[in-house]
């Protein structure tokens, strides 16, 4: 079983792992742990530490934190295995032999969310323009310039998403980061899912500058060219607090998507133990989206495909499919709806697990659009909802950086402005709604009188 093994070495060490400019490796870190392959192809991260208001409780993710990467704080990551038949031992053994072993935590397989419909589009990316009323946003200077937005997928195949929108993209391949292992450059990788979020981000925000992040090319024994590890997202979201801390403060905006989840708890620790992933909010992966969200970062989660109407075969949770990090208090979690205004059968319900009132809020799938699986192939899924989503968001960044508008202040004003289609205000399937960019709009320009 692949493991996240949280150490606490010396202060000088967490230093070096922290300090973007040092590229510490496994072995400064740790010099091997008893029943332990340490992977030395890793590169260390530095996981900041969740510091309460006095008298909270650290692990309650409705407490106010703030997040410490000082040396005398910090953890450090490692990744490895540990023999399937050795795995309670070995949990066990370790902290007890090892006074740094803060944790072991699972690593699991996380995968693209394509959709198992095998219907036919619903209209087309230009319908989306229409929906998203892009012409109107655009017209207040709102179309993504200067905005970063990272796309962490399969990575993206630039000309392929210019030919398609029939005009340039903005990619910055100076801060766009593979994980250890995984070669090509920088909106160079063959088309596929990763080229059609990408297409799917520059509907509403044209002038976004993309960052590519390949984080489903990790392989594994036995994995496929759109699943990776747990742990490469953990040190892609460490690149992009390094990112987002390059930002001067005022005007520092980040938007990052995420079309991908866990779908089964055979990669995972049983809920209920301290290194389980999908419903632990102390788990690595889950503290490091809390401190890029607390640092000013948006942060997007498709909600995933299994739906009750049309499960993706690989769903494996037999309720609550919204786990982990999709489900997290500080992300927007995105559902899916087609180009009607219809909820599409694949997404996923909630209550979420680390929090219920997930998904938060739908956005438009299943329409023609990158054609990055064929031209009579739709962008689908909450995999394509999620990138729509990060568009939107990137475009109201243009002029509403987050000093200026908290990632949770965004939150709550697309949830509230949502089209509402149920009678009490939120549901399982819609979330808070369907997104209204005109409802949002009209919102940002109250809140823009009132500041002056």
């Amino acid at each position: 079983m692949r493991v996240l093994i949280q150490l606490r070495p010396s202060p000088d060490v967490v230093a070096a792992v922290a300090d973007p400019d040092v590229t510490a490796t496994t072995a400064d870190v740790a010099d091997g742990l008893p029943g332990v392959v340490l992977d030395a192809s890793f590169t260390p991260v530095a996981v900041p530490r969740p510091v309460p208001a006095a008298g909270g409780d650290p692990l309650s993710l409705n407490q106010v934190l703030t997040f410490s990467l000082a040396p005398d704080d910090a953890s450090v990551i490692v990744r490895g295995e540990i023999s399937d038949d050795e795995v309670s031992t070995r949990l066990t053994l370790l902290p007890a032999l090892r006074n740094d072993v803060v944790g072991v935590f699972a690593d699991p397989v996380i995968e693209s969310n394509l959709t198992c419909g095998g219907d036919a589009p619903v209209g087309d990316w230009h319908d989306v323009e229409r929906l998203l009323h892009v012409t109107e946003l655009h017209a207040e200077g709102l179309d993504g310039a200067g905005v970063a937005l990272a796309i962490l997928d399969t990575g993206i195949n630039a000309a392929h998403v210019t030919r398609r929108l029939g005009r340039d993209l903005v990619l910055d391949k100076e801060r766009s980061w593979n994980p250890d292992g995984v070669t090509g450059r920088p909106g160079e990788f063959p088309v596929n899912h990763g080229t059609m979020c990408a297409f799917d981000t520059l509907i509403a925000a044209p002038r976004a500058t993309l960052i590519d992040v390949p984080v489903l090319l990790s392989q594994r024994p036995g994995g496929s060219a759109l699943d990776g590890l747990l742990s490469d997202a953990v040190a892609a979201f460490s690149h992009l607090r390094t990112v987002l801390a390059g930002q001067p403060v005022e005007s520092r905006s980040l938007v990052v998507s995420n079309s991908w989840g866990s779908f089964s708890p055979r990669w995972d620790f049983p809920v209920g133990h301290p290194g389980n992933y999908s419903d632990n909010p102390a788990h690595p992966f889950n503290l490091i989206v809390a401190s890029l969200e607390q640092a000013g970062a948006d942060v997007l989660f498709a909600a995933g495909n299994c739906g009750r109407e049309c499960k993706d075969g690989r769903c494996a949770y037999p309720d609550r499919p919204i786990t982990g990090a999709n489900s997290h208090t500080g992300v927007l979690s995105i559902g899916g709806v087609d180009t009607r205004g219809e909820r599409v059968g694949y997404s996923s319900q909630g209550p979420g697990r680390l929090t219920l009132r997930k998904p938060d809020i739908c956005f438009y799938t299943h329409f023609s659009g990158s054609k990055a699986f064929g031209d009579g192939e739709p962008d689908s899924g909450t995999s394509a909802a999620c990138p729509v989503a990060a568009g939107l968001v990137a475009a109201i960044r243009t002029r509403w950086p987050s000093s200026r508008l908290s990632p949770a202040q965004l939150r709550a004003l697309l949830r509230r402005t949502a089209d509402d289609r149920s009678d009490v205000g939120f549901d399982y399937d819609y979330g808070y709604g369907v997104a209204d960019t005109a409802g949002v709009l009209a919102s940002l320009r109250r809140r823009s009188k009132a500041d002056r």
